[in-house]
């Protein structure tokens, strides 16, 4: 693999990404491929990551997270995807779910629950679309009615990664009128009573990471369970949608350089007509474009984790990074598939899974439209 120049602003920071290539080269980039086949989801590797402190980096110690800066913890995502996009995307979607609790929730609920989230023993889930809002979050219709010391829910979340794999649920649901200000967030137990998951969808790519629609019939949540007050879960959901939009581009960047990675490797092996491929003009400017690319989306989202560690407003940055990281993932994944010729098509290599891949990028945490207008009412709004 060409050496990658990172930006660590410790030593603990180098040690900790050097134990996260570790793990993808010996445990994780082996396997994708046969789990990706096999539509299996990889549980035992999330127990593994919890285990290795992999899955509450950006979180304070005295949860058990790892204190890091987000500037560390995107770049252990970037070499996570770089091995098996679905558990680097995995990591990032369970980081997010951790984000309403750690962020908006009360003490006692963060002492109460946090520890097992951040440590592997529970895995999350983030619900907010729904099978009529996708983009239009704000028009979500599933509510949740207070019955007693309990909430009843009623509803369908879709397209929630490790839908019927998590062992707890983010849940937007509207306990107001219309519009943002009428929704709240419950934090849910998989066990909770009316709750159940539906088949997984079919996908493109990602096999290996379950996407299923959460069913909520009569689902009964304990009102402690309500995180922050009634009426500022959108809040809450854009908050974590910024620093998650941070996390997909990390993970585009670490495909697309295993992407880059491959077809350089092909080009320097493959001859034709006496000469490396490597070696025809063409090609190299074609690698050279693909290189240029996947530095460009690497320093884009570094930049923003930077704004966002120093607490500074990055909202409009992070749109940038998750549009130009995620459009070069699927640009670099389809021309690495071009560098590959006939041998790009087929399952004996792992451009075409790379391709596949690349594609869902572009959509989750908000499509690559919704990222153009959030960058251009930046500029132009009040």
């Amino acid at each position: 693999m060409p050496s990658v120049v990172r930006s660590l602003p410790t030593p603990e920071a180098e040690a900790l990404l050097e134990l996260t290539r570790d793990l993808v080269d010996a445990e994780l980039a082996p396997r994708a491929a046969a789990f990706e086949q096999r539509s299996e989801f990889p549980r035992e590797v999330f127990r593994t990551l919890g285990k290795a402190g992999l899955l509450g980096l950006p979180y304070p110690e005295e949860h058990g997270g790892g204190a890091q800066p987000y500037e560390v913890y995107l770049q252990v995502l970037e070499e996570l995807s770089r091995g098996w996009l679905a558990v680097g995307l995995g990591v990032s979607v369970h980081t997010l779910s951790c984000f309403p609790l750690a962020a908006f929730g009360s003490t006692r609920q963060r002492e109460q629950w946090l520890p097992d989230m951040l440590g592997g023993e529970l895995l999350g889930a983030y619900c907010l679309s729904e099978p009529s809002s996708g983009s239009d979050a704000a028009a979500l219709t599933t509510r949740a009615v207070r019955d007693g010391e309990e909430f009843v829910v009623d509803g369908t979340k879709a397209w929630v990664t490790h839908g019927g794999e998590a062992d707890f649920y983010n849940l937007m649901v509207r306990t107001g009128g219309p519009g943002p200000k009428g929704i709240s967030c419950l934090l849910a137990p998989a066990a909770t009573p009316g709750l159940s998951a539906a088949a997984p969808e079919r996908k493109t790519g990602m096999r290996s990471s379950t996407t299923a629609s959460i069913r909520l019939d009569g689902a009964r949540v304990p009102a402690d369970r309500l995180l922050g007050e009634e009426g500022i879960g959108f809040r809450i959901a854009m908050s974590a949608l910024d620093g998650g939009r941070l996390g997909i581009a990390a993970c585009a960047v670490g495909l697309a350089q295993s992407a880059l990675d491959l077809a350089v490797d092909y080009a320097k092996e493959r001859t034709q007509f006496g000469r490396r491929i490597a070696d025809f003009q063409g090609l190299s400017f074609l690698l050279a474009d693909m290189a240029t690319q996947v530095e460009a989306a690497r320093s884009l989202y570094l930049a923003a984790a930077r704004r966002r560690d120093a607490g500074q407003p990055y909202g409009p940055q992070a749109a940038m990074a998750k549009l130009f990281a995620t459009d070069t993932g699927m640009r670099v994944a389809t021309d690495a598939v071009q560098v590959l010729g006939g041998y790009g098509y087929v399952e004996d290599f792992p451009a075409e899974r790379y391709l596949r891949e690349a594609k869902i990028l572009q959509i989750v945490e908000g499509t690559n439209q919704v990222q153009r207008l959030v960058i251009g009412r930046s500029l132009t709004g009040p």
